[in-house]
């Protein structure tokens, strides 16, 4: 039996794994993918995380994950398909058949894309990852659909490489930091369509359009793809009767992580929280640590 099992190789995973190798406990960090760290792997550049300006996403997940190994941090690879709460311990299932069982859990499996539910959103070159699929639209036209951060640094991004950017968001300001905000304005083949909402991507097999409604009136826009940031969702489906959740789905938990069962931790991007960013994903998976040792020394 494991003292902890973090599930999530994010950034807060690879934090709680840090932090779990430091206060010496036999830890393992469950992981989808093998040497995963999480959604700032996509991200082309992050300017905000303290130290390290303009680092490219993938190259500070490394660095998390590097770091979690030569403290010794254990991995194991497979998919969690549920789990159960016993009189003294958690058992921890995944789909290839095989268990964990330890005394308590971190809970940092983060979110999920949330899917453009519309007529021809599965069609191929709708995408969600616009530093996995941008280069494919060197010299093309294509859209952002969204208003935060995200969106906006996926504008940015494909404008360097497409002929011509589309940036579309359903109310009449953004979400996004200010500094984004400049930028995009800045940038002469990035169009701003504001008060717009898609409703139907256009093609036979992969897009050749995007018919979008802005504040009532239909307009076409000639697109050879479409890259989707409106928010995401959180992986919490499988915790139904372990604990509470709020309308969203996100587990209700405040910055120590501590949860509505005992022994039961959330960190990062799925639980409760006004700022979804790799710095506070970081703190909380440190936080929830420092909560499973005190569960575990009054075990």
């Amino acid at each position: 039996m494991y003292d902890i099992v973090i599930i999530g190789s994010g950034p807060a995973g690879l934090s709680a794994a840090v932090y779990a190798s430091r206060a010496q406990f036999s830890a393992v960090v469950a992981e989808k993918d093998y040497m995963g760290a999480g959604q700032i792997a996509a991200s082309e550049q992050v300017d905000n995380y303290l130290g390290l300006p303009g680092i490219n996403g993938f190259e500070l997940g490394e660095k998390f994950r590097e770091h979690a190994v030569s403290l010794g941090a254990e991995f194991f690879e497979g998919e969690v398909s549920g789990i159960s709460k016993n009189a003294e311990s958690y058992t921890v299932s995944f789909k290839d058949g095989s268990t964990l069982e330890s005394r308590c859990i971190i809970y940092a499996a983060g979110t999920s894309y949330r899917r453009l539910e519309i007529p021809g959103g599965e069609l191929l070159g709708v995408s969600y990852c616009a530093t996995c699929d941008g280069a494919f639209y060197k010299g093309k036209t294509a859209a952002v659909v969204g208003g935060g951060d995200t969106a906006l640094g996926d504008a940015l991004y494909l404008s360097k490489i497409a002929e011509k950017v589309y940036l579309i968001h359903r109310r009449d300001t953004f979400r996004a930091n200010k500094a984004l905000q400049e930028l995009v304005k800045k940038t002469r083949n990035i169009e701003v369509i504001l008060n717009a909402v898609p409703t139907k991507v256009m093609g036979e097999k992969r897009v050749e359009g995007l018919e979008i409604s802005v504040s009532g009136e239909t307009r076409n826009l000639e697109v050879n793809g479409v890259f989707v940031a409106i928010g995401s969702v959180p992986n919490t489906g499988i915790l139904d009767g372990i604990c509470d959740l709020d309308q969203n789905g996100y587990i209700i938990a405040d910055e120590d992580g501590i949860t509505s069962s005992d022994g039961f931790f959330a960190a990062g991007d799925v639980r409760t929280k006004a700022l979804r960013q790799v710095v506070t994903a970081v703190s909380d998976g440190a936080n929830c640590v420092l909560s499973a040792e005190n569960y575990i020394n009054n075990w």
